[in-house]
């Protein structure tokens, strides 16, 4: 990869790329660092990536990243003790989007990564499975679940009209 190429990818990915951190962690600095050390990692790999793949190689150095970064902290918790997640409320509520991002924020971590990687970013379940190293069955799965919580989290749409 040039250094032109290099200047490029900066441009087209790293606004994604922040954002899809910054949907996971929910701390702006920390997601400013991730981004920071993902393009380091980058420029330092710089030659062994081509630019056709640089945008998978981001985000699947990315959120190896946060992981680290996330196991680093002791931020990680398991599956279990996140239990069920409890409805937001039965009155009328108009934010959706607001809505939606509290309902993510209490998914597990697995579940909101591979679903901010599907219906956020538009990554098909093979290249969700190379980003995160799932298997494509287990992204499957992970998705599957993580709807199903926020399906139970928000409710019928009905309360949200």
């Amino acid at each position: 990869m040039t250094v032109e190429q290099y200047n490029k990818s900066v441009d087209l990915y790293s606004d994604a790329v922040y954002r899809f951190i910054l949907k996971n962690i929910n701390q702006t600095d920390e997601a400013k660092d991730i981004v920071q050390d993902t393009f380091e990692k980058l420029w330092v790999r710089a030659a062994d990536v081509s630019f056709e793949k640089v945008k998978s190689y981001l985000f699947s150095t990315a959120y190896h990243t946060m992981i680290d970064k996330i196991r680093k902290n002791k931020q990680i918790s398991s599956v279990d003790e996140y239990g069920s997640l409890d409805p937001l409320h039965n009155e009328h509520y108009t934010d959706l989007g607001e809505i939606l991002n509290e309902a993510i924020k209490q998914l597990p971590d697995v579940q909101r990564s591979v679903i901010l990687l599907r219906d956020y970013e538009g990554y098909a379940y093979h290249e969700i499975a190379d980003i995160t190293g799932l298997s494509e069955s287990q992204v499957k799965v992970y998705i599957y679940r993580g709807r199903l919580a926020l399906k139970k989290y928000i409710g019928s749409i009905e309360v949200l009209i």
